[in-house]
């Protein structure tokens, strides 16, 4: 009886204990300073100990109802890589007369020096602000004294007049969460839709408190003291307290989008407000309300309909054009071979199309806003499609900060053609790889819009044809010729662009270790809608293994997969190739004088399920000759991760028949 009395009594202190359990910016232990790594994760370069936010109103009479965002950070370092994790970064916005402001206190780090905690406060210089752009700025945190086992925490406020967007709570990170809470406190004048992303559910608990303000009303009166009146509004706070605990590192994996978008978070959506006395409003809002907003400001639709800049450039360039196709080229190749992207993202132009053309460099806007204006001088149907590209989150609701990039589509009857005239690599239906992120919003000159996909369908093609001869001591030494199509040559000339031969040879001969060029060579193509067409003669030591009397070849020799690069187990995410290809192969193996062929591997086809993809090998003899055939094709640019196993099994059993080996064996 006493052991089952002492049994509860644990399970109830364990219990209490843990409810009464506090996550306070100051209380470091020297039990947390001494750990070299993390209980659920050794592998881990730091942790976040626990991160706690709070999002609530404040309101004053000048302003009325201000948003206010508290944060605090306390994160463990274990080992250098983690040293980054001492950093933050905090972007904010600041332009016009509604500008948010952030304020950084309580940042510290902590290190265990011999028996004492050593206390190092953030300095001034590691601390400051960083411009984005014309409307964002980043404030920046540099903490001091940083080393493996220290512990550094910080708190932030972010004050700003934007009550319609609260900050993403993000719970999961590139490192393991022990503990992360975010609530919310927002007066019964406001309804807001929470919105989560990722597979882990918080714990949600939901309370009342009840707010009060005061208004003050000052009245003059001739010949009589002013009169000071007072009136108290009584209001309620609704409160809600997301919770996790032991979220692991997210990781990102093998051909995945934006690992991003599949992390646990939390964002929030304003469906109405209802304010005393007034009748309810709502804010709910489709893609067509938002898209159409954006077209109606004048740093976008504005600057669409600006076209005395370029009339009589462009009335020069179109002399002698008729059909429309030869206009779309002409104009396309006239802005992309004039203009410089300046590197910056955005729908909205920065110092416009006039001065961007005249300084023949601007942001994404600027450049393809001005290509849209252009076409549509021509008399095409083109418009501005808004993207978000692969670096940003999709969002998970219609707001105009969904959206980051702007690209030009053109109807030419039965087909859509897409434009980027930002990339020096791109033709007319190939986008840069970063506008390739599944649906954009196409917005027509009428204000309506339309949904539109940016995934690639068709087929992005590469051809290798190599001859290869062995010498009996297995050194293998040949010519390749290999062509790229579509996404496959943009990708290469983006790889390879104003490099020299030798650095183009240094870069292979880096990408495959052992591998020696000579002889490289790219014909040069001005009209890069033809395929890039490379040819090098090659050495290298390590494709065979000679033991005794015999040569073991690897079959696809420096081109083939070694190991698989789906390694989970189960996997959250869909499998994004981004486009669809297809690879073919033909090596013709030339056996060595004094030598026989004693075996070649079987052939194989495979064929995985819904169409997604196939593999054929097959590798054949003909006298003292060995051909290696090799097929893969990749229907699909994204993949469900349903069938992830499928792709799995597929790439396991591929890869294996790839690196069974071609057998010779010495004459007797």
């Amino acid at each position: 009886m006493k052991q089952y009395l002492l049994s509860i009594f644990l399970l109830i202190a364990c219990s209490a204990a843990l409810q009464a359990q506090t996550y306070e910016l100051g209380e470091v232990t020297r039990q947390e300073l001494e750990e070299k790594s993390h209980p659920k994760d050794p592998s881990a370069p730091a942790a976040i100990l626990f991160s706690k936010g709070e999002t609530y109103m404040t309101y004053s009479q000048r302003d009325g109802f201000i948003l206010v965002t508290e944060v605090d950070m306390k994160i463990k370092i274990y080992t250098k890589d983690g040293y980054e994790w001492a950093n933050r970064s905090i972007s904010f916005y600041d332009a016009g007369s509604n500008r948010e402001s952030v304020d950084i206190s309580k940042a510290y780090t902590y290190n265990l020096e011999g028996n004492s905690i050593k206390k190092t406060k953030l300095k001034n210089e590691g601390e400051f602000t960083e411009e984005v752009n014309k409307n964002w700025r980043l404030k920046k945190i540099v903490m001091p004294d940083v080393k493996e086992g220290s512990i550094v925490e910080y708190r932030y406020k972010i004050v700003s007049p934007f009550i319609h967007i609260f900050p993403e709570w993000k719970f999961q990170h590139g490192i393991p969460v022990n503990y992360s809470a975010y609530t919310t406190r927002i007066p019964e004048y406001f309804g807001y839709t929470p919105n989560f992303r990722g597979y882990f559910a918080p714990k949600v608990t939901k309370s009342t408190k009840s707010q009060s303000v005061t208004l003050t009303n000052t009245q003059r009166v001739e010949n009589r003291p002013s009169e000071i009146n007072t009136n108290k509004i009584d209001y309620v706070d609704n409160i809600v307290k997301y919770e996790m605990q032991d979220l692991p590192a997210l990781k990102d994996e093998a051909f995945v989008n934006n690992i991003e978008n599949y992390a646990s978070s939390i964002e929030h959506e304003i469906t109405f407000t209802r304010y005393p006395n007034s009748p309810i409003k709502s804010y709910s809002s489709s893609w067509e309300d938002v898209a159409k907003t954006i077209y109606d400001n004048e740093d976008f639709g504005g600057e669409l309909k600006k076209t005395g800049y370029f009339e009589d450039d462009i009335n020069a360039l179109l002399n002698g054009l008729s059909s429309p196709e030869e206009k779309l080229v002409a104009l396309f190749y006239y802005v992309r071979e004039r203009m410089n992207w300046n590197g910056n993202y955005g729908y909205h132009c920065d110092k416009g199309v006039k001065k961007a053309y005249t300084e023949k460099a601007g942001n994404d806007a600027e450049i393809n806003l001005m290509l849209t204006a252009m076409l549509r001088y021509a008399k095409l149907d083109a418009n501005p499609v808004l993207v978000t590209t692969r670096s940003s989150k999709i969002a998970l609701f219609p707001s105009r900060t969904a959206f980051d990039y702007v690209v030009t589509a053109v109807n030419l009857g039965d087909r859509t053609v897409l434009l980027d005239a930002t990339s020096k690599s791109a033709v007319p239906g190939i986008l840069p790889i970063r506008a390739l992120n599944w649906t954009g919003r196409l917005i027509k000159q009428d204000g309506s819009s339309a949904l539109i996909q940016m995934v690639p369908t068709q087929h992005s093609k590469e051809a290798n044809v190599l001859t290869v001869s062995v010498t009996d001591n297995g050194q293998i030494a040949g010519k390749a010729q290999r062509q790229y199509e579509h996404y496959n040559a943009y990708i290469f000339r983006e790889a390879f662009s104003g490099m020299s031969k030798e650095s183009r040879m240094e870069k292979i001969e880096k990408a495959f270790a052992g591998l020696e060029l000579d002889n490289y060579t790219v014909p040069e193509d001005k009209d890069l809608s033809k395929p890039v067409n490379e040819e090098y003669e090659f050495k290298h030591n390590g494709m065979t293994d000679v033991i005794g009397d015999k040569i073991y070849i690897k079959p696809m020799l420096y081109l083939g997969e070694t190991e698989n690069p789906f390694k989970q187990e189960k996997r959250e995410y869909p499998v994004d190739f981004i486009f669809p290809r297809q690879e073919r192969y033909i090596i013709t193996f030339n056996c060595p004088e004094g030598y026989h062929i004693e075996s070649v591997p079987e052939a194989l086809a495979l064929a995985m399920e819904e169409n997604i993809g196939t593999f054929r090998y097959n590798v054949v003899q003909v006298q003292n000759q060995v051909q290696v055939r090799a097929m893969v094709e990749l229907n699909y640019a994204s993949i469900s991760q349903d069938y992830y196993p499928t792709i799995k099994n597929f790439f396991d059993k591929m890869i294996e028949k790839q690196n069974e080996k071609i057998v010779l064996a010495k004459n007797n």
